[in-house]
């Protein structure tokens, strides 16, 4: 839930890195995204550590989707990590980061035919065919190209990820992936196989996001491996690659109560292990850890600018961000804990932290309890690393926040705040349509 480098001090200021969050905010403006560089590495390195116990040892691809930069991509790349990119803005970062193609999994339900031709003229590792109609198109472009397209197959394999609906990936009627269940599987199997422009490595099923349970991530490889067993007393195939994706819960609020890594990771290498045939090797285990890696080593920080206490007696913190910055206490109902910074830690009132944004739905966390805030305290929001600012808007035309790494008490900009003049500089002015010369 706290950044592994979060501390308060005798007076309650708070710091993340080493760095006093007054400090941020007075030197990068609210709100702000500040990422923990200490975290972010530690998950990476118990991630790999995980992995390396395997047989063979497994590989981990970080999901751009939960945050991704130039900057982040850089990281990764120093630290060894792969990346799961899901769109050719994605890959495009990527490459503007000089990232190493081969550790890239490509991704996405739509992938339109310039963003796999990119993919392909970067060699990437592996592109993700998520239907019929997608592996023809990259069967046609690999052959334009005189090239084999390494590809896996996402397969969705009916098991329950007991997480929010929309965040739920394997189940049969998911739009991701082929089905397991009406032999759609089967016919992608057989053309890729039968394409002399098609590699198929192996095969990909990611079940669901922010999962609490050690099951599901064990049925999902048993699953897999069930099948892999079939193709290869039918058809003597034996993939190279079994990807079970991500989906590792992170603690949001005290009630989240996220499994061990390591303990998911051996029992489903022990499955792998225990379905292999004698005569064939163990596929290479990879996994999609986004929010495992960022969401906790994120924080966000707000000014309050307004507080009220409405007929019933509830009271009201208004902060200068909110849905913009943050959409998902909207989207999903997520919930977060918060903190005054220069306050006590405990509270004596039950606030609601409402954004700025022209919607009732704009609030942050309900039933908060904080000490006495006033208009001017700093109010840090934690857990905010994963699928803030990476799903953030311009909505009521308000300019996104700046993102800012924080390591032994010193900070670097990632990612500058936008201005106003950011948010017009790609619109065109206003043309008088009776003029057909301005149109085409």
């Amino acid at each position: 839930m706290f950044p592994d480098t979060y501390q308060r001090d005798e007076h309650n200021r708070i710091s993340i890195g080493g760095v006093p969050i007054r400090q941020l905010a007075e030197a990068y403006g609210t709100p702000l995204y500040v990422l923990d560089y200490a975290t972010m590495l530690h998950r990476i390195h118990a991630f790999q550590e995980a992995l390396n116990e395997m047989t063979p040892p497994g590989r981990a691809f970080y999901a751009g989707k939960a945050f991704l930069t130039t900057a982040m991509a850089g990281f990764l790349n120093a630290h060894g990590m792969g990346l799961d990119v899901v769109s050719g803005g994605e890959l495009y970062t990527a490459i503007a980061a000089g990232f190493d193609m081969q550790n890239i999994v490509f991704h996405g339900n739509v992938k339109t035919a310039e963003e796999i031709q990119l993919a392909l003229e970067h060699n990437v590792g592996y592109v993700v065919v998520d239907s019929l109609d997608e592996l023809h198109l990259i069967d046609e472009i690999a052959a334009r190209m005189s090239i084999k397209a390494p590809v896996l197959l996402r397969l969705t394999p009916g098991i329950e990820a007991h997480t929010h609906a929309f965040i739920q990936t394997g189940q049969f009627d998911s739009k991701f992936g082929f089905s397991m269940k009406d032999g759609i599987h089967e016919e992608a199997v057989s053309v890729a196989l039968a394409s002399s422009h098609i590699d198929l490595k192996g095969f990909h099923a990611h079940i669901g996001s922010q999962i609490f349970d050690e099951d599901p991530f064990v049925h999902n490889a048993m699953r897999l491996m069930e099948f892999i067993q079939s193709l290869w007393e039918q058809r003597r195939f034996w993939p190279e690659v079994l990807d079970i994706g991500g989906g590792f819960g992170v603690q949001y609020t005290h009630k989240d109560d996220p499994p061990e890594v390591p303990s998911i990771l051996a029992r489903v290498n022990q499955a792998v292990q225990a379905l292999t045939p004698r005569e064939c090797e163990p596929p290479v285990i990879f996994i999609e850890p986004g929010r495992a890696i960022v969401a906790e080593a994120g924080v966000t920080v707000y000014q309050v600018n307004a507080t009220k206490t409405v007929p019933g007696g509830k009271n009201y913190i208004a902060v200068d961000g909110g849905m913009g910055d943050n959409i998902r206490p909207a989207l999903y109902q997520a919930e977060y804990m918060a903190q005054v910074d220069g306050k006590p830690i405990d509270g004596v009132a039950l606030y609601t932290l409402a954004g700025r944004y022209c919607e009732s739905g704009d609030i942050l966390i309900r039933d908060v309890v904080l000490p006495p805030v006033e208009v001017g305290d700093y109010v840090v929001v934690f857990g905010t690393g994963a699928y803030n600012y990476a799903m953030s808007s311009n909505y009521n035309r308000v300019p996104k926040p700046a993102v800012v790494l924080v390591a032994d008490g010193h900070s670097q900009l990632w990612v500058k705040r936008e201005t106003y003049q950011d948010l017009v500089a790609q619109d065109l002015p206003w043309r008088d349509p009776a003029d057909l010369r301005d149109f085409l």
